[in-house]
């Protein structure tokens, strides 16, 4: 199930604005996976090779909400195998596969619980997520797994040892043994720990906005664990790039949408993109496997502007691949 590949391929994270004037709230199911299908079409003809479903829905309430169902569980914040599945994968076309997202097992438990260290409740949570993920592994959509652990390295409440935070993460990336998965991250400081998870082959971090993220990476602890990087290419933090653009040019972007699209495709140009992954590749050689936005487009103004920064990653990806994997 990995994906048979000469060089790196282009996924996303997941979530991406609504179209305008939609609201989620009054959609019947029907309507909501018609809206999930068309967007995973967006992405597909943007370029996206491994799209992630859509990801309209709250990161952490679409998981936890049927995992603090007691009519869905067969024990506290363990799931049942039948019910561990994800609505959005019913709008995946029978011919395409995608991305699966699980919201990781450390990012579920501090949202309920904080900086408290429940390890039962902890390894529950992760042996939930391993059913979504085998739920979704057997129905035939999942190209690659990720799980999705930004807390890691960044939020304090996170008071779990390494050791058991690791342990949670074998738990729940168990179902990927043998495939492609990663484990999504905002800081760099857990990218080697999570390397030593022998369900996770792929690390990624937010390196277009913080480029000397890879700089803190050890590419011989990836060879060492055989796992891989991914590499982001394109900026997704829209409001601190606006702010950026503003202090520059003395203006109010948001006032002037078609001016705000054109500086910030400038910003994130193709050129620029391939740039990075030049980089990255020069750092990791044939460590890098995947390369992509930095995080989810979910906070971007418009559709039509997330659709053209997934296009430049595409160009970017194929420039890259024109001059090294031949």
């Amino acid at each position: 199930m990995a994906l048979q590949s000469d060089c790196i391929f282009f996924d996303d994270i997941g979530s991406y604005p609504l179209p305008k004037g939609v609201r989620l709230d009054g959609l019947s199911e029907g309507q909501y996976l018609q809206l999930v299908r068309d967007v995973l079409a967006r992405k597909i003809n943007a370029g996206v090779e491994v799209p992630t479903y859509p990801q309209f829905r709250d990161m952490i309430r679409m998981f936890m909400n049927p995992i603090e169902d007691p009519e869905q569980t067969e024990s506290p914040y363990l799931i049942k195998k039948e019910n561990a599945a994800i609505l959005e994968l019913k709008a995946v076309p029978p011919d395409q596969k995608v991305r699966v997202c699980v919201t990781g097992p450390v990012e579920l438990y501090i949202s309920s619980f904080g900086a408290t260290a429940y390890t039962d409740i902890l390894y529950s949570l992760a042996k939930s997520v391993s059913r979504f993920l085998e739920k979704a592994r057997d129905c035939g959509v999942m190209s690659v797994a990720s799980l999705d652990e930004p807390s890691l390295g960044i939020n304090s409440s996170v008071v779990f040892s390494e050791e058991e935070v690791l342990h949670a993460l074998s738990i729940a990336s168990s179902p990927c043994i043998g495939m492609d998965c990663e484990v999504h991250l905002h800081s760099p400081l857990w990218v080697e720990p999570c390397a030593h998870v022998p369900g996770i082959n792929i690390v990624g971090v937010e390196s277009a906005a913080h480029p000397d993220y890879l700089r803190l990476i050890d590419k011989e602890v990836l060879v060492q664990t055989d796992t891989y990087l991914r590499a982001g290419i394109a900026r997704t933090d829209i409001l601190a790039m606006v702010a950026q653009l503003n202090d520059q040019m003395g203006v109010n972007l948001w006032e002037n949408t078609p001016r705000l699209e054109r500086e910030v495709l400038l910003m994130e140009s193709p050129k620029i993109m391939k740039k990075r992954l030049d980089i990255a590749y020069s750092m990791f050689g044939e460590r890098l496997r995947a390369a992509g936005p930095d995080c989810g487009l979910g906070s971007w103004p418009s559709q039509d502007l997330a659709d053209k920064i997934l296009a430049n990653c595409a160009y970017a990806v194929g420039a890259f691949r024109k001059d090294v994997c031949l």
